[in-house]
């Protein structure tokens, strides 16, 4: 055998673009290539269904590698993220063994929210006894009436210690504008608020103390290029006035943390944490930050670089978790703790799955973390930096999404972010996504696992709801663990993010049917061509089971007869005929009459061409693949529960 390596392909020429398109064209049979193959993504720009190194040629990312000015790709070498979990301290005490012990669990970041009437050097130190803050990242927030004196002890405790304060890592989280994104209240005192706590926590040059709370916008609903273009319009605004207002052009950069939400978008999610670098960084190098020191990270002109890093924090968003099949949430927060980790974070959180209907339970928090650990300890994410890197299609999304949502930032910055907050703008237009986005989910265009498809039949959560989790954005009605907004009360000054989540119009809907007398029983008449009558009931079993029906399935009946009389031997409310179009014709008058006069509902599994010749008989129900199924269920709980 020959020990030579030859080139593999050397005989064969490369394929061009066109002659791929050209296969691709005699494949569609005449089908149009941009209406079947094309998709419009909701950040409102095309995807194709296959890329090419010719359409990342001259991108940022082609010739940087992790680490470099602009950071498409990391501003690290390494992919090593710090595992945050949350702690809501009530006994400082009880708060610190809980946080060792996370600590002995993988935990390498915590996230402490402090009661401000307890703030004291005492009960800071009883707090992060045997913590080591050049080990851990320690992040802390509280009221932010109480925020700048929160930081003056954390720094003293931190400087206590003698430690290198280049090796502590950490945050004092003041968010100025989340009180109006979340309650629609405004903090005047926002500017002077953030100056003085970019000069207090200057001895820690590692820590920063105000926060971009892009999460926020995320949990409301909107789509990736809003919450990336509003946040940086967002760090803008933070940047600019703490340097009209003297605070020197690097420190106010270095002081400023930006939290993001992270869908369920797999590839657009990992795009949107490398292109809030790339973007973040060209804004920052636009104030020309001088650097001091003696650094290999600046440019010619001496521009700190190090100024443009963005330290990102990701949660996993609250917008797509569930009430009912929980469990799902684990698979959601799953993919997003991935898109994080494969866009490179600084830091992560995932959320409990329970959190939705309960104030997370031990276990449910100890998943959250192993979450994070097994992409650590045995998938081996940390080991590589930028995987996505060189992928035609992530590279393209990259640079498309930040094209939109450079586009919203100049369209933002034309007045700036805290009067365009104020006007209430940036409000609206995420609200009206996260409407179209309801909508979606109500049609079955946006898909929810286990709420408004393949529901878990038999499953019931109205006992189980119990108080939500106060801490961090988990805005939820205590007394149905479906988020509602802010409890009655005079209406906000300003407008307000949406605070309801997905799933909350699903939830609501079976929680109805959990507390109502009787629970429907929906009968699956099923008779004629095999498979169709197979598909449309399964499809109307899981149409139906959205709302908690029990569902009645049958094998087939010889006659419509046989399985009307089977149905109301059952004391069904509901009997679904479930067969083929053609055969509808005559089947669908015939049950039709049959039940006419009876208490059940009848309804057609489907959309046959002689619909409206059965509706003129007084045939009234149809579902199908076009059905808006939210209001369809509605429409069957008002009458059936009533």
């Amino acid at each position: 055998m020959s020990n030579q390596r030859e080139p593999l392909f050397t005989d064969f020429s490369p394929t061009t673009t066109q002659e791929w398109m050209e296969v691709v064209t005699r494949d569609l049979k005449g089908a149009d290539f941009q209406r079947r193959l094309v998709w419009r993504t909701d950040e409102g720009f095309n995807v194709n269904p296959f890329y090419r190194a010719e359409d990342i040629e001259g991108f940022p990312s082609t010739g940087n590698l992790p680490g470099q000015f602009p950071y498409v790709r990391s501003t690290r070498v390494d992919n090593v993220w710090y595992v945050r979990q949350e702690i809501e301290v009530k006994d400082f005490k009880e708060a610190n063994k809980r946080a060792r012990t996370l600590l002995e669990r993988g935990i390498t970041s915590l996230g402490f929210k402090l009661p401000g009437s307890e703030l004291s050097a005492e009960n800071v130190r009883r707090l992060l006894d045997g913590i080591a803050p050049d080990k851990v990242e320690l992040n802390f927030c509280t009221g932010t009436d109480r925020i700048v004196e929160l930081a003056k002890l954390v720094v003293a405790h931190v400087q206590s210690l003698g430690l290198n304060v280049m090796d502590c890592f950490g945050s004092i989280e003041f968010d100025p504008f989340g009180s109006i994104l979340q309650e629609g209240v405004d903090e005047p005192k926002w500017l002077d608020l953030a100056v003085e706590l970019a000069t207090v926590t200057a001895p820690l040059p590692r820590y920063r103390a105000i926060v971009v709370s892009g999460n926020r916008m995320s949990n409301a609903g909107a789509y990736s290029y809003q919450e990336l273009g509003y946040s940086l319009s967002y760090g803008n605004q933070l940047l600019g006035a703490l340097i009209e207002r003297g605070v020197d052009s690097q420190l106010a950069a270095k002081k400023i943390k930006f939290k993001f939400g992270v869908g369920a978008n797999y590839f657009m999610e990992i795009a949107k944490f490398r292109a809030a670098r790339w973007l973040w960084a060209l804004i920052v190098d636009a104030y020309k930050p001088h650097c001091s020191h003696d650094c290999d990270n600046k440019s010619e002109e001496g521009i700190c670089r190090c100024a443009a890093k963005m330290n990102a924090h990701a949660i996993t968003t609250t917008f797509n978790q569930s009430v009912y099949d929980p469990y799902v949430n684990l698979l959601r927060t799953q993919t997003e703790a991935m898109s994080a980790v494969i866009g490179s974070v600084d830091s992560l959180t995932v959320r409990p799955f329970d959190e939705a209907f309960e104030t997370p339970t031990d276990f449910a928090e100890r998943i959250a973390a192993n979450q994070q650990l097994l992409l650590k300890e045995e998938s081996h994410f940390d080991k590589v930096t930028d995987p996505s890197s060189g992928s035609y299609y992530i590279e393209t999304l990259t640079s498309s999404l930040a094209k939109q949502a450079w586009a919203l930032f100049l369209e933002t910055e034309e007045t700036g972010f805290y009067s365009a907050l104020k006007a209430g703008t940036v409000q609206d237009a995420i609200n009206v996504s996260a409407e179209a986005r309801f909508k979606a989910v109500a049609n079955r265009r946006e898909i929810l696992l286990g709420t408004n498809q393949y529901p878990n039949f038999t499953e019931k959560m109205g006992d189980k709801i119990g108080e939500m989790n106060p801490c961090g954005d988990s805005d939820t009605d205590t007394t149905t663990g479906v988020s509602s907004g802010i409890s009655a009360g005079t209406p906000a000054p300003l407008k307000r993010l949406n605070r309801r989540r997905l799933a909350d119009a699903f939830n609501e809907l079976r929680l109805a049917t959990e507390r109502s007398k009787k629970q429907p029983k929906v009968f699956m008449l099923t008779i004629g061509n095999l498979a169709m009558r197979l598909a449309r009931s399964q499809f109307s079993s899981n149409f139906f089971a959205c709302a908690g029906y029990e569902i009645i399935d049958n094998l087939g009946f010889d006659s419509v007869a046989e399985g009307v009389d089977a149905a109301r031997e059952k004391g069904a409310d509901v009997v679904v005929l479930c067969s083929s179009d053609d055969e509808y014709v005559q089947l669908a008058p015939e049950a039709y009459n049959l039940l006419k006069g009876g208490k059940e509902l009848f309804v057609v599994a489907g959309a046959p061409a002689c619909m409206e010749e059965l509706k003129e008989q007084g045939v009234e129900h149809f579902i199908h693949v076009r059905s808006n199924v939210l209001e369809t269920l509605q429409v069957f709980n008002d009458k059936l529960l009533s």
